[in-house]
């Protein structure tokens, strides 16, 4: 896995040039020493599909299947097939109808679930530790031998589309599906994971068992238990339920990485009482960028902020943003009360296999847009020059509590590893992966941001109330202010 020291020069001391296996554990041990997490064991099976699990202390067990696969690998003509099939999955198979499968998980006390991103579907279940064979067997037949019928198609057809309907009323949804169009454009990346209109209206059965035989791959299908589980006896489950997989003869590759538009979209929407919802992204990395590590911790420097929700008074944040925008007040002209001019505000930072996006997102009064967006975008350009030590410490611990507060479940802790053996093809431990955390320095800081973020191309995507949206030419000039 030494292709993640790419950047050691940058992230690592000297004497890590020439790292070595032992030095590497002996170092990841000292930056983690209060750290104990058993070992996930990985095993191959014969058809290439990878297995693995991790043992808990819970009662529960949770188990998933993991499909390198998601709308990034649709073309536009069927743009919508992956979330289609994820819909139904649990519809029916050849040896279960639809109210025997929500019975059966039912009775034993079950969560069956799926979703579909960018660039993976996952199904999963949720079970006492005394039933996985059972969940194993419920997934096996749902991937195996769902059945597509007619009806079933139409139905979800009118589900989806009614889905489609409701996300429409999310803002953040709306607002991060037009800021993938904007700054990616005609690539795959950049369409909707529901995908338009006039596909979910026409996609048909052939396209659906069509993506599965391209997709559904032994090569590309990840199996990960979390809970109290005996790793050998989940090896022979799988093998028994996809063991019969076969590996793509031609296998995936990908091909040009997809290009950062520096563009915008934005909407007018009279309903939302006068509020602007803008989203500004820049190109990010790739999940197996050496500079991934830093981002994460520049999004953590970065914050969150969100209106009367603060127990520390928002002028004397330790967050120099949160102090600049939380602060702005709208002007009024019958001297009343001051009011916010900014609801709330978040960095994102997403990483995808040669890509990345990273930026904010806010909400705000239309008539301080202009003022709050200047604010993050002076607060993004300040991490190329003037970060401190404080502050990047500070965005390191944020960065490792939320790590540990997230692996706080079965569940999560069953996605964490699929995810890593997806995206790293490994899963990386716990303590590893702070030590990274705790590598990253001022200068390390400095130089990603000078590199990625400041003076480069922006994409922005804006609902609501957006007169007062600065144009792009005026955004991508901030982008090079400081």
């Amino acid at each position: 896995f030494f292709w993640i020291f790419r950047a050691a020069p940058a992230m690592l001391a000297a004497s890590w040039r020439a790292v070595r296996p032992r030095a590497l554990a002996r170092h990841v041990r000292h930056a983690s020493a209060g750290v104990v997490q058993p070992p996930t064991p990985v095993t191959a099976l014969p058809n290439g599909l990878r297995v693995a699990s991790q043992q808990t202390h819970d009662e529960t067990v949770t188990v998933g299947v993991f499909v390198d696969s998601g709308s990034r690998f649709e073309s536009q003509e069927n743009n919508g097939t992956a979330h289609f099939l994820e819909h139904l999955a649990f519809k029916g198979t050849s040896k279960r109808a639809r109210l025997a499968l929500e019975r059966e998980i039912e009775n034993i006390g079950g969560h069956l679930n799926a979703y579909t991103s960018r660039e993976q579907t996952v199904y999963y279940a949720k079970v006492h530790k005394n039933d996985l064979r059972q969940a194993m067997d419920i997934l096996g037949d749902i991937l195996n031998n769902s059945k597509f019928d007619a009806s079933a198609v139409e139905v979800e057809r009118s589900t989806i589309l009614r889905e489609m309907q409701e996300i429409q009323t999310m803002t953040e949804e709306v607002i991060f599906d037009e800021l993938h169009l904007s700054a990616f454009r005609d690539s795959p990346l950049g369409f909707t994971i529901l995908g338009p209109e006039h596909n979910i209206r026409t996609i048909t059965r052939d396209m659906l068992i069509q993506y599965i035989q391209t997709n559904y791959t032994s090569d590309r299908v990840v199996v990960v238990a979390a809970g109290d589980v005996d790793h050998k006896a989940l090896v022979e489950m799988t093998e028994q339920e996809f063991g019969q997989l076969k590996p793509n003869p031609n296998p995936f590759t990908w091909k040009d990485k997809p290009r950062f538009t520096g563009s915008e979209f934005l909407r007018q929407d009279d309903s939302l009482q006068g509020l602007a919802h803008v989203a500004v992204g820049y190109e990010g990395v790739s999940w197996r960028s050496a500079d991934s590590v830093p981002f994460m911790v520049m999004q953590a420097i970065m914050g969150t902020y969100a209106r009367d929700t603060s127990i520390v008074p928002v002028a004397q944040s330790a967050n120099r943003v949160v102090r600049a925008a939380g602060t702005k007040v709208l002007a009024d002209d019958e001297g009343g009360q001051p009011q916010p001019a900014v609801e709330s505000f978040s960095f994102f930072n997403t990483h995808y296999h040669d890509t990345g996006i990273f930026g904010f997102y806010t909400t705000c009064h239309g008539s301080a847009v202009r003022d709050c967006v200047q604010e993050l975008m002076h607060g993004i350009n300040s991490m190329a020059h003037d970060i401190t030590e404080e502050e990047v410490e500070r965005g390191k611990r944020d960065l490792q509590r939320t790590l540990f507060g997230t692996l706080d479940s079965t569940t999560a802790v069953a996605e964490d590893i699929g995810r890593h053996l997806i995206v790293y093809g490994r899963v990386m431990p716990l303590p590893e992966f702070i030590y990274r955390i705790e590598c990253v320095t001022v200068e390390d800081i400095k130089r990603v941001a000078s590199a990625k973020i400041f003076d480069n191309d922006v994409a922005v995507a804006a609902f609501g109330s957006v007169e007062n949206v600065p144009a792009w030419s005026e955004l991508r000039q901030w982008s090079g202010t400081y």
